[in-house]
Protein backbone atom coordinates (compact mmCIF):
# COMPACT_ATOMS: atom_id res chain seq x y z
CA UNK A 1 0.00 0.00 0.00
CA UNK A 2 0.87 3.67 -0.05
CA UNK A 3 1.99 3.71 3.59
CA UNK A 4 4.96 1.46 2.82
CA UNK A 5 5.58 2.53 -0.78
CA UNK A 6 8.91 4.06 -1.86
CA UNK A 7 6.90 6.30 -4.20
CA UNK A 8 6.08 8.49 -1.19
CA UNK A 9 9.70 9.68 -1.45
CA UNK A 10 8.89 11.73 -4.55
CA UNK A 11 7.17 14.26 -2.29
CA UNK A 12 10.26 14.43 -0.12
CA UNK A 13 12.32 15.09 -3.24
CA UNK A 14 10.18 17.84 -4.76
CA UNK A 15 8.78 19.76 -1.76
CA UNK A 16 12.09 20.69 -0.06
CA UNK A 17 13.66 21.64 -3.37
CA UNK A 18 10.75 23.95 -4.21
CA UNK A 19 10.52 25.55 -0.76
CA UNK A 20 14.25 26.22 -0.48
CA UNK A 21 14.48 27.31 -4.10
CA UNK A 22 11.84 30.01 -3.60
CA UNK A 23 13.97 32.04 -1.20
CA UNK A 24 17.55 30.87 -0.97
CA UNK A 25 18.71 32.91 -3.97
CA UNK A 26 17.90 36.04 -1.95
CA UNK A 27 20.20 35.02 0.92
CA UNK A 28 23.24 37.07 -0.11
CA UNK A 29 22.37 38.50 -3.53
CA UNK A 30 19.29 40.11 -1.97
CA UNK A 31 21.35 41.61 0.84
CA UNK A 32 23.69 43.01 -1.79
CA UNK A 33 20.81 44.55 -3.78
CA UNK A 34 19.26 46.08 -0.65
CA UNK A 35 22.72 47.36 0.38
CA UNK A 36 22.46 45.63 3.74
CA UNK A 37 25.25 43.13 3.08
CA UNK A 38 27.92 45.48 4.43
CA UNK A 39 26.02 45.84 7.71
CA UNK A 40 25.68 42.07 8.03
CA UNK A 41 29.35 41.47 7.29
CA UNK A 42 30.41 44.20 9.73
CA UNK A 43 28.62 42.47 12.60
CA UNK A 44 30.43 40.40 15.22
CA UNK A 45 28.84 37.21 13.95
CA UNK A 46 31.35 34.66 12.73
CA UNK A 47 31.47 33.64 9.08
CA UNK A 48 30.10 30.20 9.89
CA UNK A 49 27.27 31.64 11.97
CA UNK A 50 26.16 33.87 9.10
CA UNK A 51 26.53 31.14 6.48
CA UNK A 52 24.87 28.35 8.46
CA UNK A 53 22.21 30.74 9.71
CA UNK A 54 21.18 31.55 6.15
CA UNK A 55 21.14 27.88 5.17
CA UNK A 56 19.53 26.65 8.38
CA UNK A 57 16.58 29.02 8.15
CA UNK A 58 15.62 27.73 4.71
CA UNK A 59 16.25 24.08 5.61
CA UNK A 60 14.06 24.44 8.70
CA UNK A 61 11.27 26.03 6.65
CA UNK A 62 11.49 23.26 4.06
CA UNK A 63 11.24 20.54 6.72
CA UNK A 64 8.17 22.21 8.22
CA UNK A 65 6.46 22.29 4.83
CA UNK A 66 7.49 18.69 4.18
CA UNK A 67 5.94 17.48 7.43
CA UNK A 68 2.74 19.39 6.64
CA UNK A 69 2.74 17.84 3.15
CA UNK A 70 2.96 14.31 4.50
CA UNK A 71 0.37 15.00 7.21
CA UNK A 72 -1.98 16.25 4.50
CA UNK A 73 -1.24 13.15 2.42
CA UNK A 74 -2.02 10.87 5.36
CA UNK A 75 -5.22 12.79 6.10
CA UNK A 76 -6.39 12.49 2.49
CA UNK A 77 -5.47 8.79 2.44
CA UNK A 78 -7.46 8.06 5.59
CA UNK A 79 -10.46 10.06 4.44
CA UNK A 80 -10.51 8.29 1.08
CA UNK A 81 -9.78 4.76 2.32
CA UNK A 82 -11.22 4.64 5.82
CA UNK A 83 -11.63 1.07 7.04
CA UNK A 84 -11.97 1.59 10.76
CA UNK A 85 -8.31 2.18 11.57
CA UNK A 86 -5.86 5.02 11.00
CA UNK A 87 -3.32 4.44 8.25
CA UNK A 88 0.20 5.71 8.91
CA UNK A 89 3.55 5.40 7.18
CA UNK A 90 5.61 2.46 8.32
CA UNK A 91 8.53 3.58 10.54
CA UNK A 92 11.06 2.82 7.79
CA UNK A 93 9.22 4.87 5.16
CA UNK A 94 8.61 7.75 7.59
CA UNK A 95 12.30 7.87 8.49
CA UNK A 96 13.35 7.61 4.85
CA UNK A 97 11.10 10.55 3.95
CA UNK A 98 12.55 12.73 6.71
CA UNK A 99 16.14 11.83 5.88
CA UNK A 100 15.67 12.36 2.14
CA UNK A 101 13.84 15.63 2.73
CA UNK A 102 16.61 16.95 4.96
CA UNK A 103 19.36 15.92 2.53
CA UNK A 104 17.56 17.45 -0.47
CA UNK A 105 16.82 20.66 1.46
CA UNK A 106 20.48 20.86 2.49
CA UNK A 107 21.56 20.26 -1.10
CA UNK A 108 19.30 23.01 -2.43
CA UNK A 109 20.36 25.38 0.37
CA UNK A 110 24.06 24.74 -0.18
CA UNK A 111 23.78 25.19 -3.92
CA UNK A 112 21.56 28.26 -3.55
CA UNK A 113 23.89 29.97 -1.09
CA UNK A 114 26.92 29.25 -3.27
CA UNK A 115 25.18 30.70 -6.33
CA UNK A 116 23.87 33.67 -4.32
CA UNK A 117 27.39 34.45 -3.14
CA UNK A 118 28.61 34.53 -6.73
CA UNK A 119 25.65 36.32 -8.31
CA UNK A 120 25.39 40.07 -8.73
CA UNK A 121 21.58 40.04 -8.44
CA UNK A 122 18.74 37.92 -7.07
CA UNK A 123 17.46 37.36 -10.60
CA UNK A 124 20.80 35.96 -11.72
CA UNK A 125 21.03 33.69 -8.67
CA UNK A 126 17.46 32.48 -9.16
CA UNK A 127 17.99 31.70 -12.83
CA UNK A 128 21.23 29.83 -12.11
CA UNK A 129 19.55 27.82 -9.36
CA UNK A 130 16.62 26.93 -11.61
CA UNK A 131 18.96 25.70 -14.32
CA UNK A 132 20.97 23.65 -11.84
CA UNK A 133 17.97 22.04 -10.15
CA UNK A 134 15.89 21.44 -13.28
CA UNK A 135 18.69 20.05 -15.43
CA UNK A 136 18.54 16.49 -14.00
CA UNK A 137 14.78 16.29 -14.60
CA UNK A 138 15.11 17.70 -18.12
CA UNK A 139 17.91 15.27 -18.94
CA UNK A 140 15.88 12.37 -17.55
CA UNK A 141 12.86 13.37 -19.65
CA UNK A 142 15.04 13.80 -22.73
CA UNK A 143 16.61 10.40 -22.12
CA UNK A 144 13.23 8.70 -21.82
CA UNK A 145 12.13 10.26 -25.12
CA UNK A 146 15.33 9.09 -26.80
CA UNK A 147 14.97 5.56 -25.49
CA UNK A 148 11.29 5.33 -26.32
CA UNK A 149 11.17 7.01 -29.73
CA UNK A 150 14.59 7.65 -31.26
CA UNK A 151 17.08 4.94 -30.38
CA UNK A 152 16.83 1.42 -31.84
CA UNK A 153 14.37 -1.02 -30.28
CA UNK A 154 17.25 -3.11 -28.98
CA UNK A 155 18.33 -0.19 -26.76
CA UNK A 156 14.80 0.22 -25.38
CA UNK A 157 14.50 -3.51 -24.72
CA UNK A 158 17.87 -3.56 -22.97
CA UNK A 159 16.85 -0.62 -20.77
CA UNK A 160 13.51 -2.23 -19.94
CA UNK A 161 15.28 -5.47 -19.02
CA UNK A 162 17.76 -3.56 -16.82
CA UNK A 163 14.95 -1.68 -15.09
CA UNK A 164 12.87 -4.82 -14.60
CA UNK A 165 15.68 -7.07 -13.41
CA UNK A 166 17.88 -4.61 -11.51
CA UNK A 167 16.06 -1.43 -10.51
CA UNK A 168 12.63 -2.91 -9.76
CA UNK A 169 14.08 -5.78 -7.74
CA UNK A 170 16.68 -3.77 -5.81
CA UNK A 171 16.63 -3.92 -2.02
CA UNK A 172 15.01 -0.67 -0.88
CA UNK A 173 17.13 -0.20 2.23
CA UNK A 174 20.43 -0.68 0.43
CA UNK A 175 19.40 1.51 -2.50
CA UNK A 176 18.22 4.26 -0.17
CA UNK A 177 21.40 4.16 1.90
CA UNK A 178 23.48 4.45 -1.27
CA UNK A 179 21.45 7.44 -2.50
CA UNK A 180 21.55 9.06 0.95
CA UNK A 181 25.33 8.65 1.09
CA UNK A 182 25.73 10.30 -2.32
CA UNK A 183 23.49 13.20 -1.29
CA UNK A 184 25.35 13.61 2.00
CA UNK A 185 28.68 13.82 0.19
CA UNK A 186 27.22 16.37 -2.24
CA UNK A 187 25.89 18.40 0.70
CA UNK A 188 29.29 18.35 2.37
CA UNK A 189 31.03 19.41 -0.84
CA UNK A 190 28.67 22.37 -1.27
CA UNK A 191 29.13 23.46 2.34
CA UNK A 192 32.91 23.35 1.96
CA UNK A 193 32.69 25.29 -1.32
CA UNK A 194 30.40 27.90 0.27
CA UNK A 195 32.73 28.32 3.25
CA UNK A 196 35.66 28.81 0.88
CA UNK A 197 33.67 31.34 -1.15
CA UNK A 198 32.42 33.25 1.90
CA UNK A 199 35.23 35.75 2.40
CA UNK A 200 34.16 39.05 3.93
CA UNK A 201 36.79 41.18 2.22
CA UNK A 202 35.88 39.86 -1.22
CA UNK A 203 32.14 40.22 -0.63
CA UNK A 204 32.44 43.80 0.62
CA UNK A 205 34.44 44.79 -2.44
CA UNK A 206 31.70 43.70 -4.85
Amino acid sequence: GWVDSPFTLFGSLIVPMMVVGLGIADSFAGERERRTLETLLASRLSDRTILFGKMGAHISEAMQFLILFHLASMTALNLGHWQGEILLYTPGIALANLVLGFLVASLAAGLGVLLSLRASSVQQATQSLMVATMSPFILASFGSVLIGNVLPDSWREAFEAFFRNTIATADFARAFLAIAAILALADLALVVASMARFQRARLMER
